[in-house]
């Protein structure tokens, strides 16, 4: 699934602007399904003026391609829309976006000459409940489609022979689980909205980048891996086929999935069925690069996800959370400091982080998590080491068997630490030395984060933003 995600440092080649909007978006969904092979694009509309004529506009640009790669059938369009329970300066634009899926298939059926419908689901993120999903489901079967057997008047025609018929008849509704109590009971919830429906399979989203930013990158992995133990667990009990979703960006911290490590990402978790090919994975590679890793993750065989001790694995989570959230807020100040140079590369306002509801972690507001990772790194600290020093030994050795990757992905993050940084917490700095990873310091980023420590400290020379493109190019990825 390609997604809009903004963590990329280079712009692709068909942006007429550094910050990707409007046209730019249509461009990136055919380059996406033409030439990187991705067989679907999430379509963002939180946040930004939403482009409802996105269906139009695909199949009369590029026919040639839609004749041969039917919109719904060879590749889909998914819809991600805002969730009126957390969002509520943008709830109406959920009803003008289920508006236009009805005209979106007018517009596939003339295309295409027959019944297809080109967006058949939309993704709900921020899930807290079976009722959060259950609205978005029963509003457009009940109140966009039912309605056109309604007359117009008393004794009149009804809004269907009026207008036309509306379609699709249902849209499929997925939930997105991106905070620690409702990623734990994401089966449950997904079970609880299934209930009652003739629905033979269901699509799960589980975040990676916003439980990593509130409870550290150890927790967002061991939290995922017991909700997809859970969801299997659940489908097995219901009979309903459950295709998880995991988002991963191209940082460890935040999924670590690049074109290089799409096969170490698969072996962690083996029960993912849809992996996010965010804007980092797409425009920091080579499109050849890129291209090959999308055709490998066509042909993945999907397996049976890890099970192992979930009592154990919480007990790391509250222990090791608490050690990174009280080192974040600390870094709060300078965090923000730095975040305000990152550029944007989206024309759009992504939805607020978790950090900025909590007060259980004293109300800090930090930025979204492409911002978040990017300020850490350019300061030498990466995310990824945060929290370390509430391991154990023992913890460690639980996590070489539970975490498989983690290793990798810490001797990756530390590549661009330094771990001489003014900022970097002793307890941080401790438990690298404890912990004893080996590492080749990038030095072309090591310059730059030092350059940057100066500048924010008040003394060097030089352009914050530049050095930070500049340790963000040696990284290949934004944040």
């Amino acid at each position: 699934m390609s997604t809009q995600h903004p963590d990329n440092v280079q712009v692709p080649f068909f942006a007429e602007t550094q910050d990707l909007g409007g046209e730019d978006e249509i461009r990136e969904a055919y380059y996406a399904y033409a030439d990187l092979g991705c067989d679907e694009q999430m379509w963002d509309v939180e946040g930004k003026e939403v482009d409802t004529f996105v269906v139009k506009k695909l199949l009369s640009r590029y026919e040639s391609f839609f004749r041969e790669k039917q919109l719904g059938r060879d590749v889909r369009l998914t819809l991600r829309v805002p969730n009126p329970s957390v969002e509520r300066a943008e709830a109406k634009i959920l009803l003008e976006t289920l508006e236009s899926i009805p005209r979106s298939y007018d517009a596939a059926r003339m295309f295409y000459g027959e019944d297809l419908a080109p967006i058949c689901e939309v993704i709900l993120p921020m899930t807290t409940s079976a009722g959060d999903v259950d609205r978005v489901y029963r509003y457009y079967r009940d109140f966009i489609i039912g309605r056109q057997h309604a007359p117009t008047a008393p004794g009149g025609i009804t809004i269907a022979e009026w207008i036309g018929e509306f379609r699709p008849e249902r849209i499929d509704v997925i939930p997105l689980f991106e905070d620690r109590e409702h990623m734990l009971d994401a089966a449950d919830i997904t079970a609880a909205y299934l209930d009652g429906k003739d629905i033979a399979h269901q699509r799960v989203f589980l975040a990676h980048s916003d439980p990593a930013m509130n409870y550290g990158l150890v927790s967002a992995v061991l939290l995922n891996k017991i909700a997809l133990a859970r969801l299997a667990r659940m489908a097995e009990a219901t009979g309903v086929a459950i295709y998880p979703i995991l988002g991963v960006g191209s940082a460890p911290f935040r999924g670590g999935f690049t074109p290089h490590t799409v096969d170490r990402v698969c072996r962690e978790y083996p029960s993912v069925h849809t992996f996010t090919i965010q804007s980092a994975f797409k425009y920091d590679h080579s499109p050849g690069a890129v291209s090959s890793a999308v055709a490998k993750l066509q042909t993945r065989e999907t397996g049976a996800p890890q099970e192992f001790d979930e009592e154990r694995c919480l007990d790391i989570v509250d222990r090791y959370s608490a050690a990174y959230q009280r080192q974040v807020l600390a870094l709060a100040d300078v965090i923000n400091a730095v975040a305000r140079f990152v550029p944007s590369r989206r024309k759009r306002k992504l939805h607020v982080g978790l950090f900025g509801y909590s007060r259980s972690v004293g109300g800090a507001t930090l930025p979204r998590a492409i911002g978040f990772t990017s300020a850490l790194y350019s300061l030498g600290m990466p995310p990824e080491t945060l929290g370390l020093s509430a391991l154990t030994d023992a913890d460690v050795a639980f996590l070489d068997e539970s975490y498989v990757n983690f290793p990798y992905d810490l001797c990756t993050a530390l590549r661009f630490a330094d771990v001489d940084s003014p900022f970097m917490p002793a307890e941080v700095r401790d438990a690298i030395d404890r912990l004893a990873m080996e590492r080749e310091v990038n030095e072309t980023h090591l310059a730059a984060t030092r350059s940057i420590t100066e500048l924010v400290r008040g003394s060097g020379s030089g352009d914050i933003g530049d050095l930070l493109l500049r340790a963000a190019s040696a990284r290949r990825f934004l944040g």
